[in-house]
């Protein structure tokens, strides 16, 4: 099973906004709660990228296997502001894309609260995967694949 959450913390480095760490299977996202949520985003940003970058995270669109090296469309996550969304972050999943549309009235806490169980909803659609050591970890019901 995947599990991606987020947290609102006080305890990041001097300077790191935000913060990911993963394992198998796992994903924690960590925030500066002190900081404005603009400044927090633009970091979650860079740092989601990175993660992306590692070619360790597929999407299952359709009857095709979407990653990072996907010709036209690589694989990524982008938070980005609507005055518009709703105080709950908004998730959209397209082809080889998230898009996470938040309130910019939101506090880094409250967006914090919101993404755990907005990031419940998709992945229980059951198009994420990670390649864990050889292990494929997706939210199916059946014991994991080896590769």
């Amino acid at each position: 099973m995947l599990d991606v959450a987020y947290e609102a913390v006080e305890d990041l480095p001097p300077g790191r906004l935000a913060q990911i760490d993963e394992g198998k299977g796992l994903i924690r996202v960590r925030l500066d709660k002190n900081e404005a949520l603009a400044r927090v985003v633009a970091q979650l940003n860079l740092e989601i990228d990175q993660l992306m970058s590692s070619s360790h995270w597929f999407q299952l669109w359709k009857n095709e296997i979407v990653s990072r090296a996907t010709p036209g469309c690589p694989l990524r996550i982008r938070y980005v502001f609507r005055d518009w969304a709703p105080n709950e972050p908004a998730v959209a999943e397209d082809r080889g894309v998230i898009t996470v549309y938040i309130n910019p009235s939101l506090t880094t806490e409250q967006f914090a609260a919101a993404m755990n169980p907005a990031t419940e909803k998709q992945l229980a659609a059951g198009h994420w995967f990670q390649l864990h050591d050889g292990e494929i970890i997706d939210n199916a019901p059946e014991p994991m694949s080896q590769v």
